[in-house]
């Protein structure tokens, strides 16, 4: 059972799904082994768990109830009419009903190197699930597992609101909404006065980042809203959690927050983080797992010890995709140098992190030579991303699973134009 790339560029449609108009096709779906999906399909539910608990420790810490430096590092680089908001009474039930992490397949499992709550990708993941589902392949997640779990933030109908900041992903929004009922795309900068954005009351998904604010007329009245998933928490959109989740200091926090399984399943998954802290250790204390005593003897590791990587936390246009991502043993000594410098002086404006770096899996997978048809093989590294969505009632399910193929000469796995995309399937 396989597919041509003639079934692909027919039912594609016009826009092509995204705006830089490419990727390789497969004539199968990605495999997952039947443990790999159940971890998949378990991930959800402790995944939102974590984004509450990390919503509950910040609100504390901005109330003085915990250390101060916790909401002092989220608040960092945001203006002060966005911190207030976060604290809005009305929001402070209110969580993301999308959760998206990209896991990178490793030897030994997965590694949550991102979470996102405004992810892009989803209208092709479902656009392919159909596809593959309609071809006679039993898809993980179903053939409409996305546009139902997506229906559910807007079960009565709604908006996409989208920013020119987010338009490369309009071609993939716009086949989205047309799955939907009663679902309207609209660009969030034509929302141009305060009237308008207070009669605006129809539940709205948010497909734009709260770093952009200046370029939203109207960013303060949507950000005030109840009914606009995600609500305005940007300092849950931060990979500050990723690092906050290792530090010694809050582990008892952890532990009192969440259930001890919960903990456990995200502990299998995210990779030992540190945040890039400028401040001076005292001569008796070390930074955990790297074993010295300051970042500048961190800056001369030597390649082999800098198997490392730097981001920038969020609030920022270089906090999404790969573009704010320094992988430490993949550029010159000279280079990392500059880099961790860089992220340890902008330390009280825009927070950084460092993660263990996670050793991709190589895989083979079929796909399709773009000009000639032929099916080749290809030696790659996977992503997979797969898709929670939260109802109405809180309940957090798995919707389906993206898996990026990119070649393996590739540390950076994203959806480049040489890189498979596929949904998965259960062998």
């Amino acid at each position: 059972m396989s597919l041509s790339l003639d079934i692909f560029k027919k039912a594609l449609p016009e826009s092509k799904l995204r705006e830089d108009s490419g990727w390789l096709f497969s004539p199968e779906p990605f495999a997952l082994s039947s443990s790999q999906a159940k971890q998949i399909e378990r991930l959800g539910h402790p995944l939102a768990k974590f984004q509450q608990a990390s919503d509950l420790i910040y609100q504390r810490s901005m109330k003085g109830k915990l250390p101060s430096w916790i909401a002092e590092r989220l608040n960092a680089g945001k203006p002060e009419w966005i911190i207030q908001q976060q604290l809005a009474p009305e929001l402070r039930e209110k969580f993301p009903q999308v959760i998206r992490p990209d896991l990178i397949l490793t030897e030994d499992g997965f590694s949550l190197t991102e979470l996102d709550s405004v992810p892009g990708g989803m209208g092709i993941t479902a656009w392919l699930s159909q596809i593959y589902s309609e071809n006679g392949f039993d898809v993980f997640g179903g053939a409409s597992g996305i546009t139902e779990g997506f229906q559910q933030i807007l079960p009565n109908g709604g908006d996409i609101l989208i920013s020119e900041e987010s338009s490369d992903y309009r071609p993939e929004m716009e086949w989205l909404k047309s799955q939907l009922n009663d679902v309207e795309l609209k660009s969030v900068e034509s929302l141009l006065t305060t009237a308008e954005g207070a009669k605006h009351h129809r539940d709205a998904y948010r497909f734009f980042e709260w770093f952009d604010w200046e370029n939203i007329p109207n960013a303060k009245q949507l950000a005030a809203r109840t009914n606009l998933s995600s609500p305005c928490k940007p300092h849950l959109e931060e990979k500050l959690w990723l690092a906050l989740f290792w530090s010694p200091a809050l582990q008892q926090l952890w532990q009192k927050e969440m259930r001890g399984s919960h903990l456990q399943k995200l502990k299998d998954v995210i990779p030992y983080g540190w945040l890039t802290d400028n401040t001076p250790l005292p001569p008796h204390a070390c930074l955990p797992r790297l074993e010295v005593q300051t970042w500048q003897e961190v800056a001369n590791f030597s390649q082999k010890q800098r198997e490392l990587v730097l981001k920038i936390s969020g609030f920022h246009e270089l906090a999404w995709g790969s573009r704010g991502v320094v992988i430490g043993h993949d550029i010159p000594s000279d280079e990392w140098q500059a880099s961790l410098d860089k992220a340890l002086n902008d330390f009280n404006k825009q927070p950084w992190i460092l993660q263990e770096f996670a050793h991709a899996k190589i895989v083979e997978h079929p796909y399709f030579d773009p000009e000639t048809g032929e099916t080749k093989v290809m030696k790659g590294r996977v992503r997979l991303c797969p898709y929670y969505f939260t109802d109405k009632s809180g309940t957090t399910s798995y919707a389906g699973t993206l898996a990026t193929i990119a070649p393996a000469d590739k540390k950076k796995i994203h959806g480049m134009k040489d890189a498979i995309l596929v949904p998965c399937h259960i062998v």
